[in-house]
């Protein structure tokens, strides 16, 4: 518990930061160089937002409240969703950089050079869960999903089973093409997207966590989850058109979201969930 309170003690103390020195308007920055100029700013003619930022701050939390967070996703949707995925920064650099180095060495579209990295898309399928916006997160989700991409074979040009490393940008003048295949973590970071925020199954210290952001055209989903030794087979169903939880276990309703922990032997526990708001 007390190095519990340390960290959360360090994690305000990083949000204060953030929120001091780290917005910029619309979105977050990603960045101060070493002369202490701003990368990924409105103030930039170039790599004016980034990708990065806007996933890891929503995905810790910062602006959740106060409406930031969805500022910051708007913005993520305005400037850099692509129908092929969305792309690490806009716009992208046209010349070398050295205060920047590499990310600006590649052609505009390509790689880290506002490509469409993947292995950073989930971040913002997490945080578009995380404000409730279950269309946007289900859609960017299946925009990179290589099987998903099958139907477009002739553009996308890599194995319709694994993930791309990066998939060329809007600059690039194979926009939607992929690259890279096996080389990335992205399915590892989809895998948890997917699961504990989209399904909304995700372990906790006191529980299993069970709050899905499902698309309302859902009507609902069942799902079995090993936890701790014990087998939580949960069904879902919708009432309504929102995300809010009315949670039940073995057929008492149980107030919140977390599924709280079973006497110990107990091997199976049955889990209903109805969606509405």
């Amino acid at each position: 518990a007390e190095e519990a309170d340390q960290a959360r003690a360090e994690a305000r103390r990083m949000e204060a930061a953030v929120r001091a020195h780290g917005w910029d308007g619309a979105w977050f920055l990603r960045a101060y160089d070493d002369a202490g100029r701003k990368v990924g700013s409105r103030e930039c003619d170039e790599g004016r937002i980034y990708i990065e930022p806007q996933g890891i701050c929503v995905m810790a939390g910062i602006g959740l409240a106060d409406g930031r967070a969805r500022a910051a996703l708007d913005s993520v949707a305005e400037h850099l969703a692509t129908p092929h995925g969305i792309v690490l920064h806009q716009p992208a650099y046209t010349r070398y950089r050295p205060e920047l180095g590499e990310i600006t060495s590649y052609p505009p579209g390509y790689k880290e050079n506002a490509g469409v990295f993947c292995h950073n898309n989930p971040w913002i399928v997490i945080a578009e869960a995380r404000v409730g916006n279950a269309d946007r997160a289900m859609e960017y989700y299946l925009r990179i999903n290589p099987s998903a991409r099958e139907a477009m074979s002739e553009v996308h040009r890599l194995e319709p089973y694994v993930y791309a490393q990066m998939i060329a940008g809007r600059d690039a003048p194979t926009h939607g093409e992929a690259k890279n295949s096996w080389l990335t973590g992205t399915a590892a970071w989809n895998y948890v997207a997917v699961t504990q925020w989209i399904l909304g199954i995700r372990p906790e210290y006191d529980g299993l966590h069970v709050a899905p952001v499902v698309p309302p055209a859902w009507p609902g989903f069942t799902a079995s989850r090993g936890f701790r030794g014990v087998t939580y087979n949960i069904v879902v169903g919708r009432s309504g058109s929102g995300n809010a939880v009315r949670l039940s276990v073995d057929g008492r309703p149980v107030a919140g979201n977390v599924v709280p922990l079973p006497p110990p032997g107990t091997n199976t526990v049955n889990v209903t969930v109805e969606l509405g708001g």
